[in-house]
């Protein structure tokens, strides 16, 4: 995949980098569940397992790498971070996520601040929470 000309507008705020057992199923995956598109090149160490990958998920980058234990690099799972996703079309994105192979831990559904939310984990062990403003509010987002 070639790098869009906006790219360097995705590189700016806050970046999760994951460190996730299966970098290059993860990103077959995350675009399947999440229509995440690979930017630029994957860099790989000597030995083939991936040091560094952007791909670009609803407007934002995620940077994602293979575990490097010999490093320190362990999987980021069980670290109580949570992706959070603001969404217009809920139903599509939990849909998609969900058939996709998420594991449901709480249930996208209208919670009492007026949003709809539920979360999942991905097969990589990382938790996505989908938030779908409530319509006042989306017409600001």
């Amino acid at each position: 995949m070639s790098q869009p000309s906006d790219y360097k507008k995705l590189m700016r705020g806050v970046i999760p980098y994951a460190t996730v057992d299966g970098a290059d199923k993860a990103i077959d995956f995350y675009s399947r569940a999440f229509g995440a598109v690979r930017q630029g090149q994957i860099t790989r160490s000597d030995d083939g397992r991936v040091l560094n990958v952007s791909v670009e998920i609803n407007g934002g980058l995620i940077m994602l790498m293979d575990p490097f234990p010999e490093h320190g690099a362990r999987p980021s799972t069980d670290s109580g971070l949570m992706l959070q996703l603001i969404i217009a079309d809920g139903d599509l994105w939990w849909n998609r996520a969900v058939e996709a192979g998420c594991e449901v831990l709480s249930p996208f559904k209208l919670e009492f601040w007026g949003d709809r939310f539920g979360r999942v984990r991905d097969p990589f062990g990382l938790e996505w929470a989908f938030n779908e403003p409530a319509i006042e509010k989306q017409q600001s987002v």
